[in-house]
């Protein structure tokens, strides 16, 4: 074989690992707002990656149907028939395993993860959560948020570790409170910054930008501050095109 055909031969094997897609799944337990905002992002070669499978311990979860009509094998698994937590978090192991993800997306997937699960993807998963953590972790984020009378609220993107909301955060947007706030007002907005925000994270962490350095996420290889890099009010209400509100 000649030197050219050698050189030829190996760039040919080195050839696939650039152009192969990043793989990604996604969990749901709902309608998958956030599932269809990475979906849009993909459709728009914005998201860095494919998303391979959408997993609902719902069987009937709206986001099962976003799934399958974006052609994405969609799973259900239900919780309910599974004796315990541990049996259907190996149970979901199994299913996560057989797609070969790189990341593993919680967008709305109201289940507490057993530490087998959370070790099993450590620095390989994120979840998004309405609010500025560490302010709020838990439910009834924004009605909290309304009866504490603060002046700012928001959402989060933060690796998964085994404390409930309390992984490092990678990226925060912040929302202003205004004085007629009501509680679905509130979420409305909160939802906006969330699809706004969820899928830059996930791009950044499927090109090797965002990691989990120790107990901290860092980006670029700079550890970031605990609440992670913020967008502020004034920069995600132009990002989204909203009315400006004195």
């Amino acid at each position: 074989m000649s030197e050219t055909g050698y050189q030829s031969d190996t760039l040919q094997d080195f050839t696939p690992e650039p152009t192969e897609a990043r793989r990604v799944v996604v969990l749901i337990s709902g309608s998958g707002s956030n599932l269809q905002a990475l979906i849009d992002a993909q459709e728009h070669d914005e998201l860095g990656g494919e998303i391979v499978a959408v997993v609902s311990n719902q069987p009937d979860a709206y986001g099962l149907k976003r799934a399958r009509d974006a052609g994405i094998d969609a799973v259900a698994l239900p919780h309910r028939e599974y004796e315990s937590r541990e049996a259907f978090d190996g149970a979901l192991i199994k299913v996560i395993e057989r797609h070969e993800p790189d990341l593993v997306v919680l967008a709305g997937f109201m289940r507490i993860l057993t530490p087998r699960f959370v070790q099993r993807f450590l620095g390989r998963m994120l979840n998004i959560h309405p609010s500025l953590l560490p302010a709020y972790q838990g439910l009834h984020t924004h009605a909290r948020a309304l009866a504490d009378g603060v002046a700012s609220h928001g959402c989060s993107v933060h690796f998964v570790t085994e404390e409930l909301d309390g992984g490092p955060v990678a990226l925060q947007a912040e929302v202003a409170i205004a004085p007629d706030e009501t509680e679905d007002s509130l979420k409305a907005k909160v939802q906006a910054r969330e699809h706004l925000i969820f899928p830059i994270a996930v791009r950044w962490f499927l090109e090797g930008r965002l990691k989990l350095a120790g107990d901290a996420a860092s980006m670029d290889g700079t550890p970031l501050p605990s609440s992670g890099m913020r967008l502020s009010h004034a920069d995600a209400a132009e990002e989204l095109d909203e009315d400006a509100e004195e």
